[in-house]
């Protein structure tokens, strides 16, 4: 197992798609902060993030629906994403990236107003009480959330874990973000779209398990 990450780790060094920072990022900011669209993928359309993408079949499968928009795949598994940026390889999809980096760390990345959208799909729910301020949709991440995306930007989650999504819905009431839209059961709300239509590899096996998807959109008080 070892060597099979060795050998993906050695791949993903040489995709264009993939970036990968020296260990120098944690403290300072990245080369492409606010040049993602110059520099990395040319042209000038919208942004959007998957956080802890693992796999990226998410950020592969938003691609393939919407080639006017860029989405970056954002995981420190890089054995897990070089199977997304090598599909996207695969279809010479153009308007995919990955990068390598804790979502902590991800203001070192992207400059003010240059994310248009973010999706979360299935991330840790980091279910211990104590450890509730490394959940991804916490106040704290949120407001790391709003030093980069544009106004009025939708966020999206998708997740299996019940007591998480609950979590995130009493983090957007207590704190006056706007929530769009939520369902507890999204395969049994009437959805037919690139939100029942893309799946992830743990949501195909949560589904086949009888686990009913959670879903929900907001965008962060202004």
């Amino acid at each position: 197992m070892a060597k099979h990450k060795l050998q993906r780790f050695a791949e993903t060094a040489t995709f264009p798609n993939f970036v990968q920072p020296p260990a120098y990022h944690y403290i300072e900011d990245y080369a492409l902060k606010g040049k993602w669209s110059q520099d990395f993928f040319k042209n000038n359309h919208p942004i959007i993030l998957e956080l802890g993408c693992g796999k990226g079949e998410y950020t592969v499968g938003l691609a393939r629906n919407n080639p006017q928009q860029n989405f970056i795949g954002i995981d420190i598994k890089g054995a897990r994403m070089w199977r997304g940026a090598k599909t996207a390889m695969e279809e010479n999809r153009t308007n995919v990236g990955f990068l390598r980096t804790h979502i902590g760390q991800i203001e070192q990345f992207f400059a003010k107003e240059e994310v248009s959208e973010i999706w979360i799909t299935f991330p840790d729910p980091q279910p211990q009480k104590p450890r509730t301020n490394k959940r991804l949709t916490c106040q704290r991440f949120l407001m790391r959330y709003k030093n980069i995306l544009k106004p009025n930007a939708l966020i999206h989650l998708k997740t299996d874990n019940a007591p998480f999504f609950d979590f995130t819905l009493e983090t957007i009431q207590e704190h006056g973000h706007l929530l769009h839209f939520e369902t507890h059961d999204l395969y049994h709300s009437g959805i037919d779209n690139e939100l029942t239509q893309i799946q992830t590899h743990y949501e195909s096996i949560f589904r086949a398990e009888g686990h009913p998807i959670c879903y929900l959109n907001f965008s962060l008080h202004v």
